[in-house]
């Protein structure tokens, strides 16, 4: 009763031929990924996970929007990432202040990307609606403090 629609790889009797030598499956990634796919699960599914990644997306773009040009935004509107949202400050000094200080509030991470520079909030999935109030609100004080 074995299905022999699989791939090679995916075959219980190709490792019982090779003596489990053949290709073994990373067996932790394998582990991981189910973990997450039931956390997904218990969290309402993708439909679920995608409208609370829009709404945390919005509380940080919205401060972004409503900054009058002292956060700009890398990306169009209509291209914006609900996992990573991307900016620069007016000039790399005070971007530079902006993580440290970020950092100074266990926001951390906030550094961006190496061959664009500027800012980066990674707000995926396990990250918390609060989460990203918590860097909107510090955002709004940096702002008003520079």
């Amino acid at each position: 009763k074995v299905c022999r629609d699989l791939p090679l790889m995916l075959q219980y009797k190709t490792y019982v031929d090779h003596d489990s030598t053949y290709n073994t499956p990373p067996v932790f990634n394998i582990y991981f990924v189910n973990k997450v796919a039931h956390w997904l699960d218990d969290h309402g599914g993708l439909a679920a996970m995608h409208e609370r990644n829009k709404k945390k997306a919005a509380i940080v773009y919205g401060v972004i929007d409503d900054s009058n040009g002292f956060y700009r935004g890398h990306a169009r509107v209509d291209s914006r990432s609900l996992m990573n949202v991307t900016f620069n400050l007016p000039t790399k000094e005070l971007e530079a202040q902006f993580v440290a200080e970020a950092a100074d509030h266990d926001l951390i991470g906030v550094k961006g990307h190496r061959s664009i520079g500027g800012c980066r909030a990674s707000i995926y999935n396990a990250v918390t609606e609060e989460g990203c109030q918590a860097l909107a609100d510090f955002m709004k004080a940096f702002q008003k403090k520079h």
